[in-house]
């Protein structure tokens, strides 16, 4: 089974190895055919510390770490290329 990877941005760095990835998409309201925007945040594991609050990572699934970590940070994305 292919491995789901989305892409976000680290809203926490607190805890030790864990970040929180607030991951948001854009969906159509059924009703209204307006586009919206809904979030969900993911604890992603980062085995090195090295990402920050702000950064924007790719997260990819993984077998379970802990109660709430079932994702791994995979990469950093260039946010200086606007």
């Amino acid at each position: 089974m292919p491995r789901r990877v989305m892409q976000g941005t680290v809203v926490s760095d607190k805890a030790d190895k864990t970040v929180v990835v607030e991951v948001e998409r854009r969906i159509v309201h059924p009703v209204y055919k307006k586009i919206i925007k809904r979030s969900k945040k993911f604890a992603a594991h980062d085995a090195e510390n090295k990402h920050k609050t702000g950064d924007i990572v790719r997260i990819r699934e993984c077998a379970r770490i802990s109660k709430s970590k079932t994702w791994e940070v995979v990469d950093t994305e260039s946010a200086t290329s606007e």
